[in-house]
Parts: structure tokens; sequence; C-alpha cells
């Protein structure tokens, strides 16, 4: 089996010699690099995984990860030592799939690497060509979506979608009919135990989906929220 590739991006040296020497553990291939500039190009076709520090110096790891998502849909771990919720919210808007607040443990921090990494490689999240035929195609209303692959379109303009939003779209057309709690939704889609605090990532994952699926995000056609429930995706579309 092919080893997964993982990229770390972060400014302090001992984090990433712990964090390399623990996915080397796990016969993970890893890459290094100490700041934003020197991951992006490090970054390849290759990269499975990216865990990105958000405080660095020179580019910031919310600005790499926004540069990152113009090119790929590859997961990005954030690793951040603010632990405020707002400022976890900010690194999911700017395109990350999920975070970890330092300090972390390293079995916390391999669970998340794994699931990512399930995930990514499960539905083969990378742009990969072979095998995609028509029949593999999810079509309702204008949005066409790939059973395997992360590849979406809307009115036949493809989206780029990051690894979360690929598999909460998916789930939700899989099963149109089906009102989607947030506990549901989470277990679904992140393969992790629900608590309550995880609505908020919900909500932003949502709300991102929304603005490249909708045309109009704040009166959506597709993907609507019923009050007190979940989410639903709408099939219903004319």
């Amino acid at each position: 089996m092919e080893k997964e590739h993982v990229l770390i991006i972060e400014d302090d040296a001992d984090i990433r010699e712990g964090v390399r020497i623990l996915l080397e553990s796990e016969s993970y291939m890893v890459e290094e690099v100490e700041n934003g500039r020197k991951g992006l190009e490090a970054l390849n076709e290759q990269t499975d995984l990216v865990i990105l520090d958000v405080m660095m110096p020179g580019m910031s790891g919310l600005r790499t990860c926004e540069e990152i998502r113009r090119v790929s849909n590859v997961p990005v771990l954030f690793l951040t030592a603010k632990a405020q919720e707002s400022d976890k919210l900010i690194g999911l808007m700017a395109g990350g799939d999920d975070y970890l607040t330092k300090p972390f443990s390293y079995a916390e921090l391999l669970g998340r690497v794994k699931a990512l990494l399930r995930r990514y490689r499960t539905y083969m999240g990378k742009n990969t060509e072979s095998g995609r035929k028509e029949e593999n195609y999810l079509s309702i209303g204008g949005i066409r979506i790939h059973e395997s692959f992360n590849e979406v379109y809307v009115d036949d303009v493809e989206k780029e979608m990051s690894d979360i939003e690929y598999h909460i779209l998916l789930l939700m057309m899989q099963y149109p009919k089906k009102i989607f709690s947030a506990q549901n939704l989470y277990e679904s889609v992140w393969n992790e135990p629900y608590f309550y605090s995880c609505n908020s990532t919900i909500m932003v994952h949502i709300r991102k989906l929304r603005v490249k699926i909708e045309k109009d995000p704040k009166n959506p056609r597709y993907i609507k929220t019923v009050w007190g429930k979940g989410y639903k995706f709408d099939s219903l579309q004319k």
C-alpha cells in the first residue's frame, strides 16, 4: 500500500519534530517546513494532508490555508494556541477541515489525522481522472456530484470543495428526504463523538457550502434549515 504524505507547516521546531516522529512511527511520509511560503512551495499532488499552524510570522496559517484552497482540496488540520470558539471558526471559514488547540495530546492528533486521511482516501479526494464514469454522478436540480471523487458541479460550473464540504453535500444528496440533526451530521461526516460545542463547527461548514452552491446563500434553495431539527437537502428542484 502506498504511504500517505503529510505536510507539516509549523514555525516551532520542537512541535514539528514531535509531530514528525509520531507520524513516521505510524509509517506516514512526512515533510516539514517552518513557514507558510515554504509550505505552499512544498505542497504537491502527492500531499494527502496538511497540518498547519495558525500563528506564524510572515504569512499566517489562515492566509496559507486560503492560498492552499486556490489549488487543492487536500484536508487541512489547524493547530492553534487560541482556544476561543470565534478563533476556531475563523480557521474553518478560511478553508480548514478540523483544528486542535495547543497543547494537544499525540493520541488526539493521531486520531484526527487518521480520520481526515481515511475520508480523503476512501472517497479519493485527489483530482484523479481514472475511473470517472457518468453513472457515478448523483444529480439533483442543478447540482451534480461524483459519488467517489471530490468533484461538484453547480449549473455545469465546477466548484472547489474542501474535504468536509464535499462529504456533507454528498451525504445530504444521497438522502434528500432526511432531516439531519447536528449530532447525526457531525457523527456521520467527522466520524467522531458529538458534543454540543460541535454545533458552531457544523454551522460554519454549512454556511461555506451555501456560499458555493446557492445563488442567494441567505435564501437557500438546496440546503434548508429545519428549525429545531437540523438540515435537509431540498430535492424538489424545478
